[in-house]
Order: structure tokens, then C-alpha cells, then sequence
């Protein structure tokens, strides 16, 4: 790969405007030289503001661009996952936002795609570049490989979400009149799902995808998870599921509040101890997962309170580097790989796990 990664982008809608191509623009060895956009209007807007050279009806004019190495999608769900293949299949890097694809047939399509030309996507975790998740990684990890807490009795992910924009004060975004054509859906839902549940069953994959491959980073259980119960409400959102996470209980925790900031956290807890992190607003910027580690060292019996030598602290660490955006990091990981060869830290093979198990959840939900 060259010095300086050319990217081609798709579509312009808000995560486009607000996250992705200002940071994909401020990386230095990186270059945006096409924009693909079905509203004309809205691509030459987009085009004007970032001084991107080329713009393009859609995705396929990047398709055939010999100037692009590499392309970036955001797009509804369905759809993205098909321009993912479709790029792969031509030969070039992609990233994409989560969730890779709507089942697991599609995500498999996507993956066999990029095997057959030796083009790599990197699905958009970023919670995966989050410093204060990166340290709640590294702690666990530790701890499970010394053994000085005992053995991981129980991990949770819980998600209530509230108000995630956090008042961000970048310029306006760029509008269009034209309505943006339908994208397909249901040709690429798993076959075995109630038309019913649709909206229900992309609605939770897209919120929840985040957790349940956050609580597999933290417990580095790669394909090792399973569903054990899934019992949600009607709405096909709010409820609990416990998961078997690399060997490990779980639980994942989730509803709607109308909340100020967002009720967005992760906790896994040892015999004699937890490490525990609360997740900023997504569009906050420059703002850290906060971290909370607690210790129980005992001197004697274990599980005796009273017997001297036991200590009990509470550590607020601050993860470094403190003032960063995990979207910013995604994006200059995502470049750094392809310039050097290292490894993507959330590859498309690993993103499979994630659209497999959801639809695990609503089977065993459903009871289909």
C-alpha cells in the first residue's frame, strides 16, 4: 500500500458528516479523492466542503476508480452491507459501521467476498478504541492470567441509552429535498423471521451489537459465546439476555430511557474484586470511557472480613491518552493497518459473530 491511504466515501448522511469524514480528512496519511452519493445535490454540498475531487451517482463509480485503495460506507443497514460486498469483491479495503450485515447469511457473503479477492474490512467498532476500554482489556487480562482476584464470576452490559449527540456544535449539516431512495431490507433478513419482528430484530442488532462485542473484546472470547436465556418485552427491545461469554455468565441489559446523557455501561466481576466503565455520550468528543477498578487483597482467609491484613481499595484510573475520540482512533487504526499490514483489531470474520448471535437471541426469544 502506499504512504498515504486514498479513501473513497459512501454516502453523506449524518454519521458521514459528523464523524466519519472529518476524521478520515484529518488524518495525515490519509486522502479522501471520491465521494459516491445517489442525491446529487447533497453530494456536490458534501464534495464543496471537504474539497474532494471526484463525486459519483453511487458506489460502483469507486468500484472502477484505480485512484481508490480503500473504501468507508455508512449507510442503512442492509444496503451497506451489500456495497461492503460489492467493493470487497472488486478488490478493495473497506470499512463499514456496524452492524456488518442484517443475518447471517449476508455477513458470510460479505466475508467470502473479501477471501476471494484478498480485500480486508475492518467493521467500525469503536468502542474497541475507547483508552478507558482498552484498559479495562488490559486489566482484566491481567488479573485472569495471574489469578490474583480469583476466578471472572460474572460480567454485564448494560444499555438504556438517553441523549447520545451531546449538543455537538459542528457546522450544520449539509440537507438535501431529495428524498433518498428506498434501501432493501427484507431480501436480506434472516428467512426464518416473522416479518413482524423486522424493525424490532434491526432495531436491537444495530443498538446492542456495540455491547455484545465489547463484553467479547474485554473477555477476549473470540467465537466462544452463546445465548443460554433470552427474555425480552413485546417491543422486541427492552429486556435481559444472558449470554455464555468465552465460559463466562453474562448479561445483557437493555431499554429506552429519556435520559440527559447516557446510561451506557460495562462491568466484569472477579471473586475479589470488578473493573467497572461507564461509556460518554457517542458524539462527545475527546471524552474517555471512565474506569473504576476495585480490589479486595486479603492477608488470611479469604472471605473473612474481619481478619487483619484485608485492604479494600477503589481506583478512579484515567486511561490514556485521556482526551481522545474512539471514532477518531477507529479511523487511523483503519489506515495504519492497511499502510503497515498489522491486523485489523474488529476484522469482518470477528464482526460474523456478532450478526450470528443476535440472531441466536431472537430465535431463542421467539422460541423458532
Amino acid at each position: 500500500m502506499p504512504d498515504r491511504i486514498r479513501v473513497g466515501y459512501v454516502g453523506c448522511g449524518m454519521m458521514a458528516q459528523r464523524v466519519h469524514l472529518p476524521n478520515f480528512a484529518s488524518l495525515p496519511d490519509c486522502e479522501l479523492v471520491a465521494l459516491a452519493e445517489v442525491r446529487r445535490d447533497l453530494g456536490e454540498k458534501v464534495q464543496r466542503r471537504y474539497g474532494i475531487p471526484r463525486l459519483y451517482p453511487d458506489h460502483r463509480g469507486l468500484l472502477d476508480d484505480p485512484a481508490v485503495d480503500a473504501i468507508a460506507v455508512s449507510a442503512p443497514f442492509a444496503l451497506q452491507g451489500q456495497i461492503a460486498r460489492d467493493a470487497l469483491a472488486a478488490g478493495k479495503h473497506v470499512f463499514m459501521e456496524k452492524p456488518m450485515a442484517i443475518s447471517r447469511a449476508q455477513a458470510e457473503a460479505i466475508v467470502a467476498a473479501g477471501a476471494s479477492t484478498g480485500a480486508r474490512l475492518m467493521v467500525a467498532y469503536m468502542k474497541r478504541f475507547d483508552p478507558g476500554n482498552e484498559l479495562v482489556q488490559a486489566t482484566v487480562a491481567g488479573w485472569r492470567a495471574s489469578g490474583e482476584l480469583g476466578p471472572v464470576v460474572l460480567a454485564r452490559a448494560h444499555g438504556f441509552c438517553g441523549d447520545w449527540t451531546a449538543g455537538i456544535d459542528l457546522p450544520p449539516l449539509e440537507a438535501s429535498d431529495e428524498p433518498a431512495p428506498p434501501a432493501p431490507t427484507e431480501e436480506h433478513l434472516p428467512p426464518w423471521l416473522p416479518a413482524r419482528w423486522a424493525a424490532s430484530y434491526v432495531g436491537y442488532l444495530q443498538q446492542y451489537t456495540h455491547n455484545v462485542n465489547l463484553l467479547r473484546f474485554v473477555l477476549d472470547a473470540g467465537d466462544r459465546v452463546r445465548v443460554k436465556h433470552a427474555d425480552l418485552d413485546p417491543d422486541g427491545y427492552t429486556g435481559v439476555v444472558i449470554l455464555d461469554v468465552g465460559g463466562v455468565r453474562a448479561t445483557l441489559e437493555t431499554g429506552r430511557l429519556r435520559y440527559y446523557r447516557w446510561d451506557e455501561h460495562t462491568q466484569v466481576y472477579f471473586e475479589r474484586g470488578w473493573v467497572h466503565t461507564w461509556a460518554p455520550p457517542l458524539l462527545l468528543r475527546n471524552a474517555v470511557a471512565e474506569v473504576e477498578i476495585y480490589r479486595s487483597d486479603e492477608d488470611g482467609v479469604p472471605g473473612d472480613p474481619g481478619r487483619r491484613g484485608t485492604q479494600h481499595t477503589i481506583t478512579r484510573a484515567i486511561p490514556e491518552p485521556r482526551w481522545s475520540w474512539a471514532y477518531k482512533r477507529e479511523a487511523a487504526h483503519f489506515v495504519e493497518c492497511l499502510r503497515t499490514g498489522a491486523p485489523f483489531r474488529s476484522p469482518g470474520e470477528d464482526a460474523l459473530t456478532d450478526v450470528r448471535l443476535f440472531e441466536d437471541i431472537f430465535r431463542t426469544w421467539l422460541q423458532i
